[in-house]
């Protein structure tokens, strides 16, 4: 989920997609229309007979290019953050920023501070973040830094205080299972964010086996917390089975299983439910080697400071949402899914919870004049086995979404054969024609036994813009030998005249 592709990336997607892709006359197309795939080759092959297939696809007029079972509600894995990157961007716009503003109490004098300082989280899923679309950490605090010189403030008497409260704090959506959270891609949103809200580890084996591995925690701290080690050094090629778990109840964490002897050392990260003191920390130690002291020792949560009459010192903001939107698809980030998805609720209702969310999306899919049968969303990310969506309700959305001022930003978030989660879909050139397969433009999905996909493909002029989603469920087979149906139907959309 973490990989680090640049803004490059998501800009490069746009503007591919200003036009329809223009097909070669020599292009090898689909030997199947895309209802023949279905029939002829998904419909014959009893490892997706013995699955649970959904699949429907729409072309620029409304006509149904293919169908199967299009109306039966199945599990979305990761293309549900189409829908939610598609509300946020309909309901926000797609220039929105989100902020995060520092402020102190008490009073200035003589370039001291007698009061506190105070982070004011706005629920920014990007401070912090090392993705590229994201402003340097140095640059926000720098900034911030410089607003508390201009007000002559060189020292600070009193501590760090943070206001994580903007978004309220649920560890997990409760429909996620307590196997995910501990994991970078079980990062719950925070109302103060940092740093994606997880940690860079580093676990070193021990000499033989038997010993228990070193874990270092690299970046960043998290005040007053407690690392369990319980890992053990195993045998040579045996595998990483290190598991980390945590929970937002106490400061503690738990590492878990075994790393093989063999191995220098294992790069991992890990799911930080305190981010919010993370990001505490990191200031202070950016403004103590800017020149500023702080003299108090804590770096202190809401629930234990005192409440006290504030002022601003300045506010600092993110890039434009659809920038966020375009890393969130291209990349499949469920962190930045679920803070958006969170950040509904807030505006709509001024509650940073699930239920305000899951609220503020059905009221807005109604405000779209979106068709909701077979809608069910739990989370933002797709990451719940609870989400419920079939592919009748994916073609109303997409259809809808055509129709918005932000489309563009929309479907050029989307990843695309060979950029993103599609860098190995649609790539073998002994079986695709690149022409043909730069058409597709959508979002894949995966958990255990599920595989998705779902989104646009600019096929011929016939067509136009196709809107589709093929969602399997339940199959019990390697997922190569339903990846390949997949991308079979996909191709063939692309290559409907």
């Amino acid at each position: 989920m973490k990989s680090r592709l640049s803004l490059f990336s998501v800009t490069l997607a746009a503007a591919i997609m200003v036009a329809p892709v223009q097909l070669s006359a020599q292009a090898a197309k689909s030997a199947y229309t895309p209802q023949e795939y279905i029939d002829k080759e998904m419909k014959k092959d009893p490892k997706c007979l013995n699955a649970v297939a959904a699949i429907k696809a729409v072309d620029k007029n409304g006509k149904v290019v293919a169908e199967w079972n299009s109306n039966l509600p199945v599990l979305t894995a990761s293309t549900l953050k189409t829908v939610t990157t598609g509300l946020a961007l309909v309901y926000f716009g797609e220039n929105h920023r989100f902020s995060t503003t520092l402020k102190y109490s008490g009073s200035v004098k003589d370039g001291v501070l007698f009061g506190n300082l105070w982070i004011v989280g706005g629920g920014d899923p990007t401070l912090g973040s090392e993705d590229g679309m994201a402003y340097p950490i140095d640059s926000i605090f720098g900034v911030w830094t410089d607003a508390m010189k201009q007000l002559g403030i060189r020292k600070v008497q009193g501590n760090i205080v943070i206001d994580d409260s903007y978004l309220d704090r649920e560890v997990i959506p409760s429909s996620w299972a307590w196997g995910n959270i501990g994991y970078d891609y079980g990062s719950a949103p925070s109302g103060l964010p940092f740093h994606q809200d997880i940690q860079n580890v580093r676990i070193v084996p021990g000499k033989k086996v038997g010993d228990k591995p070193q874990v270092i925690v690299l970046y960043p701290q998290i005040p007053g917390f407690k690392y369990i080690n319980d890992l053990t050094t195993g045998e040579a090629k045996s595998g990483d089975w290190s598991e980390y778990n945590a929970s937002d109840l106490a400061r503690v964490g738990k590492f878990t299983g075994s790393v093989p002897v063999d191995r220098d050392t294992i790069k991992s990260t890990i799911s930080n439910k305190f981010s919010y003191l993370s990001c505490g920390v990191a200031f202070r130690d950016f403004a103590v080697s800017q020149g500023i002291s702080i003299l108090g020792p804590d770096v202190l949560p809401l629930e234990e400071a005192q409440k006290e009459d504030l002022t601003e010192i300045v506010t600092t903001y993110s890039p434009e949402l659809w920038k966020i939107v375009g890393q969130t698809l291209l990349v499949s980030d469920n962190f930045y899914a679920e803070t958006l998805f969170k950040q509904l609720g807030k505006k709509m209702f001024g509650q940073g919870s699930y239920s305000a969310a899951k609220r503020a999306a059905r009221i807005i899919l109604d405000s779209l004049g979106v068709n909701r049968t077979g809608y069910t969303q739990d989370d933002g990310s797709g990451l719940s086995r609870e989400n419920y969506l079939s592919p009748d309700f994916f073609c109303n959305f997409y259809t809808v979404m055509a129709k918005q001022p932000c489309f563009e930003k929309f479907v050029g978030g989307m990843p695309y054969p060979g950029v993103g989660t599609f860098r190995n879909v649609l790539t073998d050139k002994k079986k695709y024609d690149s022409k043909i397969a730069s058409g597709v433009h959508a979002k894949s999905g995966s958990l255990s036994c599920v595989k998705t996909y779902a989104g646009y493909v600019y096929a011929g002029p016939k067509h136009g813009l196709i809107k589709f989603a093929i969602l399997i469920n339940n199959y019990a087979c390697p997922t190569r030998d339903i990846q390949k149906h997949l991308e079979g139907f996909m191709y063939s959309l692309a290559s409907a005249d």
